[in-house]
């Protein structure tokens, strides 16, 4: 069973899980590591860390539309290659 922490008390992986967090919004793998690094931290003490937990989803999500992003411009840029569109 997790535990809230008290106001004003720090666990561990708070901090990190901030971290991991804000750093997922923008470098999605790193983020995505760091959250779960903390994640697992609060949950070996016995501590939810809500932060942590939304950096892990969010890391994961992004990760997910970046690699469909890529896939699909490397499609598009075949596919215009082949027609002889694009000349580079």
């Amino acid at each position: 069973m997790t535990q809230q922490a008290p106001v004003g008390v720090t666990y561990p992986g708070k901090t990190l899980g901030i971290v991991g967090l804000v750093v997922a919004i923008f470098f999605n793998v790193i983020g995505l590591i760091i959250s779960a690094i903390a994640l697992s931290q609060s949950k070996k003490a016995g501590y939810k860390n809500t932060p942590a937990l939304v950096g892990l989803i969010i890391g994961i999500v992004l990760t997910v539309i970046g690699i469909i992003i890529a896939i699909v411009t490397i499609a598009a840029t075949i596919a215009a290659v082949n027609s002889g569109a694009y000349t580079g």
